[in-house]
């Protein structure tokens, strides 16, 4: 294949993902060790290849190891948020395992936590759906802002507010009144 191929007739395209797309599968099989992830992660780098095909720069290297290092790098970010959402699924197993112990022994603790989430569970439905989802994947997925923003395809910023909002909402749902307040309602 030429230096200067171009990326953006559907032609060359063509016969760049025949020439590249096994060694680019490759890279990501190497990372994921998941045949149905590999492949996913062939198509994220082709289609951000013919959408941003001025990004590759002949003269910076080869077009092969381009694709192959864009697979690698998509695959540890997959890699990395599949450890992340077991991480959180171990925390939420280990949280649901104490409290079980935990009701055994002592039934009236147990009844006001459950109120304690069932206030909370209130309280996170009366956020907007994509306020919610960010605070949840927050607190109980344990991901980041920016895997929040990559995974809802959203910018960064617009996540983070999202993550402000919604904890905000909540505060207010749980301050206790001002003492003002509190006399007027006496």
């Amino acid at each position: 294949m030429e230096m200067n191929v171009d990326l953006s007739d559907a032609d060359a395209f063509e016969r760049v993902y025949d020439e590249h797309s096994r060694g680019v599968y490759r890279a990501a099989y190497r990372v994921l060790s998941s045949a149905t992830q590999a492949q996913d992660v062939v198509q994220d780098v082709f289609l951000k290849l013919w959408r941003e095909p001025w990004k590759f720069d002949a003269r910076r290297g080869e077009l092969g190891s381009y694709l192959r290092l864009m697979a690698r790098s998509r695959a540890l970010d997959s890699w990395r948020e599949g450890q992340a959402a077991g991480r959180a699924s171990d925390r939420i197993k280990l949280h649901v395992a104490r409290d079980e112990g935990r009701a055994d022994e002592r039934p009236a603790v147990a009844a006001e936590r459950e109120g304690d989430w069932r206030t909370v569970r209130d309280a996170l439905r009366g956020l907007p759906d994509v306020q919610r989802e960010a605070v949840v994947l927050t607190y109980w997925g344990g991901l980041t802002a920016d895997q929040i923003a990559r995974r809802s395809n959203v910018p960064l910023g617009t996540a983070k507010s999202r993550i402000r909002l919604g904890l905000a909402r909540l505060r207010l749902e749980f301050e206790p009144p001002v003492a003002g307040e509190l006399a007027a309602s006496l």
